[in-house]
């Protein structure tokens, strides 16, 4: 079996959630953080044909890169790289010690806010994130239009930064750390259930990443909307 460099990408992607993976037999991988905040799941164009746990990922990773082009082939105990004049023997782990996700397909308990955000909109907040030294990131809804802002929570005498991303007619504020944006570059349908979990189903890949949101995030579209026509009466 050859692993294509779509495939190498994406499990380079994995290592930066979790450096340990356990790949089920077929052709998904899926991923969890140790924090359990961040769980990914895509299709792959090769098979496995047994599981395979890896505690390092990215030696792994690194060890292919010592054979490019090379063919793996898993056997019993490990995973032989090789071509015709080198090869390398690597180890299985112990599938216990990896931290994976539920057997169970994970699903949005609700849809509440739905909006694409871009590349540009993702590299330009973590831009901002790191210019302004602030970890947090929100989706704000004022009942309008919804913006992507960089801005420091527990202080609204702080520097910040927003940008306009969609529109809506509910009243929110989604908190999450940008550390835990660990996306492939891409353009993605974001979702967002009041229950501070947000799904990013990426539009150029089969990958989709679900990323806990902090607790302190609210959700007032009943609010708003009694509230509405009340002014209204």
């Amino acid at each position: 079996m050859y692993l294509s460099q779509e495939t190498i990408t994406l499990l380079k992607n994995f290592s930066t959630i979790n450096q340990s993976i356990l790949i089920k037999e077929g052709n998904k991988l899926r991923t969890m953080s140790a924090m359990k905040n961040i769980l990914a799941e895509t299709q792959i164009e090769e098979a496995f044909d047994r599981d395979v746990a890896i505690y390092d990922l990215n030696q792994f990773l690194n060890c292919l890169s010592l054979i490019p082009g090379a063919e793996i082939h898993l056997e019993s105990n490990s995973i032989v790289i090789e071509d015709d004049t080198n090869s390398v023997d690597y180890r299985y782990s112990d599938p216990s010690v990896i931290t994976t996700p539920p057997e169970k397909e994970l699903k949005l308990p609700s849809e509440d806010v739905c909006v694409v955000l871009t590349e540009e909109h993702l590299e330009t907040v973590k831009k901002a994130s790191a210019v302004l030294q602030i970890p947090d990131v929100s989706f704000v809804g004022d009942g309008q239009t919804i913006h992507l802002a960089v801005r420091d929570k527990k202080n609204s005498g702080s520097n910040s930064y927003s940008i306009e991303v969609g529109e809506t007619e509910s009243v929110f504020q989604f908190n999450l750390k940008v550390e835990n944006l660990k996306l492939l570059s891409g353009d993605y349908d974001v979702i967002i259930s009041q229950k501070n979990l947000a799904r990013f189903q990426s539009h150029s890949r089969p990958l989709v990443y679900y990323i806990a949101l902090e607790p302190d995030s609210t959700y007032e579209w009943r609010y708003y909307w009694l509230q509405k026509i009340c002014d209204k009466s």
